[in-house]
Order: C-alpha cells, then sequence, then structure tokens
C-alpha cells in the first residue's frame, strides 16, 4: 500500500464519540436508580414502610432466635424480629413487629412459643384459642413457652434405657415373670392330670377323692328327697280326697257338713221342745188344780226331750267315728 492510498478504519478510530461524558453518566445515573428501586422494593417487600405495632416476647433462652426471622400464625408469617436485648433480670426480650393489618389476629389470651427442632432452625408460632378476647395491646409484654426436641433426646433415651432394664429383669432367669410362668405350667400340669380342675384346686388328691364322694353323697341326698317330697305329694293328695272328695267318693268334709246340718236341725227341734217345755211350766203354774194332768204332760215332754238328746248324742258319735284324726275311746273288755 502506497502512502497516497487511504485508509478508513483508521478514521473510524480516530473519530471521537460524541457526547461520550454525558452517556457514561446517564448510564451511572440509571444504574443508581435501578439499585435504589431495587433496594426500596426489597424493603417494601419486607415491610418496611408498613404500620406495624410492638411485641415483647419474653424468654429464658433465645438461642436459634435471629433477628429478621418471622413469626408465624397458622402458619402465615405475621410479625418480624426485630431486635433481641438482655435484660437486667437475666431473661431475653425479643422485639417483634407485628403488621396493623395482621394485629387483629393476636388476643389477650394468645399463646407464644418457641420451638426448635431437630431438622431446621428455630420457629416463634402465635395460637389464638378465642378471637372474641379483647385484642392484644401496642407493647404488650408475653412470656414464651420454649420447646426444644433435641433437649429431649437425652431423657428418651435414658428412660428407653431404663425399660430395657426393667424388661431384662422381668425376663431374667429367676424373676417374678419366670416364677409366675413355672407356677402356671405346674397349674397346667395339674388340671391335665388325674382329678383335673379339682384336683388343682385342692392341692391334694385324697382331698380331692373326698370331695368327689361328698358330692356323690349329696346327688343322692337330693335324690331321696326328690322321692320324699313326691309321696308327701302323694299322701296330701290323698288327704284332699278322703276330706274333700273326688271322683265317685264323697269325702269327709261334705259328710261332716251335713251331720253338722242334722246337729242343727236336732238343736232347732229341741229348742222349739224346750220352749214348749216353757209354755206348759207356765201353765203348770198358772193352774195348779190339774196337777195330774200337766205331770202326764211333763213326762212325755221329758221323754221327746231325751229322745232327741239320744240322736244328738248318736250323731256326734258317727262324726266322731268319721273324722280322720279322731281318736277311739272306746274300751272293749274282754
Amino acid at each position: 500500500m502506497t502512502d497516497t492510498e487511504h485508509d478508513p478504519q483508521s478514521d473510524t478510530r480516530a473519530r471521537p464519540i460524541a457526547h461520550l461524558r454525558l452517556k457514561a453518566a446517564l448510564l451511572l445515573l440509571f444504574t443508581g436508580a435501578l439499585v435504589v428501586g431495587s433496594v426500596l422494593y426489597l424493603l417494601y417487600a419486607r415491610g418496611a414502610f408498613e404500620a406495624t405495632q410492638r411485641l415483647v416476647l419474653v424468654t429464658d433462652d433465645s438461642e436459634g432466635v435471629s433477628v429478621g426471622m418471622d413469626m408465624t400464625f397458622s402458619g402465615f408469617p405475621i410479625g418480624r424480629v426485630r431486635a433481641i436485648e438482655l435484660a437486667p433480670d437475666g431473661t431475653v426480650h425479643i422485639a417483634v413487629d407485628v403488621a396493623r393489618r395482621e394485629a387483629h389476629w393476636l388476643r389477650t389470651s394468645s399463646i407464644f412459643t418457641l420451638v426448635r427442632g431437630l431438622v431446621g432452625g428455630t420457629t416463634i408460632k402465635a395460637y389464638s384459642g378465642i378471637l372474641s378476647d379483647p385484642a392484644l395491646e401496642d407493647g404488650a409484654e408475653r412470656p414464651v413457652i420454649r420447646g426444644d426436641v433435641g433437649a429431649e433426646i437425652p431423657m428418651l433415651m435414658a428412660s428407653a434405657r431404663e425399660l430395657l432394664g426393667n424388661l431384662n429383669a422381668l425376663t431374667a432367669q429367676g424373676s417374678e415373670l419366670a416364677e409366675v410362668l413355672s407356677q402356671v405350667r405346674t397349674l397346667t400340669e395339674r388340671l391335665n392330670g388325674p382329678g383335673g380342675a379339682l384336683a388343682a384346686l385342692m392341692g391334694d388328691g385324697a382331698d380331692a377323692r373326698q370331695v368327689a364322694q361328698l358330692l356323690r353323697q349329696s346327688t343322692q341326698l337330693v335324690r331321696q328327697g326328690s322321692a320324699l317330697l313326691s309321696r308327701l305329694d302323694a299322701i296330701g293328695a290323698k288327704a284332699d280326697r278322703q276330706l274333700f272328695g273326688g271322683g265317685t267318693d264323697a269325702g269327709l268334709v261334705p259328710e261332716v257338713r251335713a251331720s253338722v246340718g242334722q246337729v242343727s236341725g236336732l238343736l232347732q227341734d229341741a229348742r222349739q221342745t224346750l220352749t214348749k217345755v216353757d209354755a206348759v211350766l207356765a201353765e203348770a203354774q198358772a193352774v195348779g188344780r190339774n196337777t195330774r194332768e200337766a205331770t202326764t204332760d211333763l213326762a212325755a215332754l221329758r221323754t221327746e226331750v231325751e229322745a232327741n238328746l239320744r240322736k244328738v248324742e248318736a250323731l256326734i258319735n258317727e262324726i266322731n267315728r268319721k273324722w280322720p284324726f279322731a281318736r277311739d275311746t272306746e274300751l272293749k273288755l274282754p
């Protein structure tokens, strides 16, 4: 290439960029605005510009708690830890900012927990059982119920170790459980042996045989008692037939009733006769002159009364003879 020839690329490199400083300043301003907008958006997203109220949680150990962690209610974040400080009395005060729009979930009866799990970080949770209670005021202090799953592992291991020791003591040779099983085996052998359950209960074969013999004797006594009751029933039925009659038998009670009716009739006749005697006596007192005739009438009446009395006596003797429980008092001489 000669000196007289022209190079277009060298002309372009040599030409300056118009308004280079202005463009660089605008680029820097845009980048700064973008960074500031991003920071402002992040602050807005984190609730930095949202109205909040302060809640102070009091605990004895804040291990695992960090500034910026959320406080959840039913799994939703409603507050954020803003500060952690140690009080003069040795307790830890955790300052939580709760959004005003979420503060209505917190009541005076709400419970706050600080749980540190085996997997994952520490969480702060709020529980409100009665939503009709008064709302929690701004700046309120509430105790925190702390739960550490990892701290319970040594206790669980100690309990498991104690349980295993008890199981080993129960299943060891010569333990109470082994003795009980031995006694159960002995009882099973006795139940399967001669005498069965009776021999196992009595503990001695002779006593079991005596009990079996006593049971057999009791069975015989029951049978004899049943036979005796049957005989007594038969005797009672026979007595009923003899007293009250049945079928073709007339019975003693109807005969006695008839005899009593006859006695009543005879007594009625005797009463009438005595009435006549009273009338005759009255006439005898009134009429003294007819002594012989009155004497004759009195003799006839006396004879009639004696006849009626003899009839009554015969009827009474007949009743005594027919009555089943009467005793024969007649003496028979040879």
